[in-house]
């Protein structure tokens, strides 16, 4: 079942974000739908898995809240399929406390984990910090990148090899990559890294990291051993040594 509710325009907008919320539990998705109403998002919610992937099919929100105790899907899937598929920022929203699930769930592609029960403000504070990290920066709005015979294509997530073959990529993992090719040839520190892209710093948002650009690495098909284009400074962080052209 879907409710939609309209908020305050965005500067330079013609629509307000919009928020869809997965949860089988009708409470949550009333208190999410109604703090995110007053703070201005569109929120759409969804009690099963089957009708928010129905609807994710004439339209992609720019956030995603996703419980992962679904009455008709594996969440954890979910979470994985949207984090390949879609541009969303996706954020869980659960009761499972533990630090295996929050991990997993960083691993799969997702942005950020909030534990139930939760402060509403808390989650609106969290979307709106995220959604400020995905927006571009100003000297770096533009969409197409090219190095080493790749070419990045941040409104489609998608990486074009110079045979023409397409290698998607996910939201998180383009946050990542923007990262890199926004500062080529400079060293880009753990810190540097959790304070540009969000989340709180710990053992889970460094296991994350290694997870995506791993991901990146297999993509852009590094030698994992020896990769030319994504170095790792051990205690240091990441280098990314491409020659990097934007448009």
């Amino acid at each position: 079942m879907q409710n939609q509710t309209a908020g305050a325009l965005r500067p330079g907008t013609d629509t307000p974000p919009h928020v869809a919320i997965l949860d089988d539990e009708a409470e949550i998705r009333r208190i999410l739908a109604d703090a995110l109403g007053e703070a201005g998002f569109r929120t759409s919610t969804y009690s099963r898995a089957s009708d928010f992937e129905a609807a994710l099919k004439r339209t992609t929100p720019d956030v995603c809240l996703v419980d992962l105790g679904l009455p008709d899907r594996d969440g954890l899937a979910l979470v994985h399929r949207l984090a390949l598929e879609s541009g969303a920022t996706i954020i869980i929203i659960s009761g499972r406390a533990n630090t295996a699930d929050r991990v997993t769930g960083l691993e799969l592609g997702a942005d950020d984990y909030i534990i139930k029960p939760f402060e509403p403000a808390e989650v609106v504070a969290r979307i709106r910090a995220r959604l400020r990290k995905s927006r571009p920066a100003p000297e770096a709005s533009a969409n197409l990148a090219r190095f080493n015979g790749w070419e990045a294509q941040f409104d489609q997530y998608m990486l074009v090899s110079e045979d023409g073959t397409q290698v998607p990529f996910s939201h998180a993992e383009g946050e990542v990559l923007r990262l890199f090719l926004d500062s080529p040839k400079r060293l880009i520190s753990r810190h540097q890294m959790q304070e540009s892209l969000g989340g709180a710093a710990g053992e889970s948002f460094d296991r994350a990291m290694d997870v995506r650009i791993s991901r990146l690495r297999a993509k852009l098909g590094e030698d994992p051993k020896n990769p030319r284009l994504i170095k790792t400074i051990y205690g240091a962080g990441y280098i990314f040594l491409g020659d990097v052209t934007w448009s």
